[in-house]
């Protein structure tokens, strides 16, 4: 019989959230970096198998809101919560759970959905550094599973895939078989470019980067991406250009080669860097 439903993945930042929503559907529908609030829109991931298909809302990292985008984020959160099959709670198993990760881990327990624990990045430490966590885990009140995973390397994968399904509790085909995120073009191009920066700008940039495509031409041969990316202060500019453009170039040809992979064909693109200050008070990401 044909299963569905929803399942919303929540947790600290970093904790791999996006790691492991990428890793069950078994294709890249959420950025990476090792950049804590890497995620900033609730996505829609969509895994198909021939009797099921599972909607993954992987959502931005669990933070104090300091500023407009923060409080977004802290929106999606609130609403991936709301009426889901399951919930996902992420932790990070290569550290020590703080008292406020017990604490919000304690709240989703009360909110009478079914709930996982995901001790992620087992691969990091032993058994013996491990275990006495979980054992904290075990007394709290409204955990139906604790699974040890490591989203990099699949470990216990097929069991946690195989749990999940057994919470599903629709029968409709909500996406087209062929779908597996449920964002817009524009969406993916602009995060597949702040993907890039933050990478191989992790430290130099701290606060992040904004990124909107401005023009998009996908039936031009070459196709056309054009692209401003946004940063606070006149010195993050400097850092994304590069000494006479070589690391914006860089970026550019990173994004470049990814889009001409995702869309199938040559890309002419198009990158401008320009200082917006408070630029994630003004944002609007969804």
């Amino acid at each position: 019989m044909f299963k569905s439903g929803f399942v919303a993945v929540v947790g600290k930042a970093n904790v791999g959230k996006s790691t492991l929503v990428n890793a069950l559907i078994g294709k890249k529908v959420s950025i990476v970096s090792p950049k804590p609030q890497t995620t900033r829109d609730q996505i829609l991931g969509v895994d198909n198998g021939e009797d099921y298909q599972i909607i993954f809302i992987d959502t931005p990292g669990i933070h104090k809101a300091k500023n407009n985008l923060d409080r977004q984020m802290q929106e999606h959160i609130n609403n991936a919560t709301v009426d889901v099959d399951l919930i996902l709670y992420v932790m990070d198993g290569s550290k020590n759970f703080a008292d406020d990760d017990i604490a919000k881990l304690k709240h989703y327990a009360k909110l009478g959905f079914p709930l996982f624990v995901i001790v992620n990045k087992v691969d990091l430490g032993s058994f013996e550094s491990i275990y006495p966590r979980l054992a904290v885990l075990n007394e709290i009140e409204g955990i139906e599973e604790i699974f040890g995973i490591s989203a990099k390397t699949g470990k216990n994968l097929g069991d946690l895939k195989q749990a999940i399904l057994g919470k599903l509790t629709d029968n409709i085909e909500y996406f087209p078989r062929d779908v597996y995120g449920a964002q817009t073009l524009e969406f993916n191009l602009a995060e597949l470019i702040r993907e890039k920066i933050l990478w191989l700008l992790n430290d130099e940039i701290p606060h992040g980067v904004g990124v909107e495509i401005t023009g998009l031409d996908t039936n031009a041969t070459p196709a056309y991406v054009g692209a401003t990316v946004y940063c606070e202060k006149a010195s993050h500019k400097n850092i994304i250009i590069g000494a006479k453009g070589a690391m914006l170039k860089t970026i550019g040809t990173e994004c470049r080669q990814a889009m001409e992979k995702m869309l199938g064909k040559s890309v002419y693109l198009e990158l401008f860097v320009k200082v917006k200050l408070n630029w994630r008070d003004r944002v609007k990401v969804n």
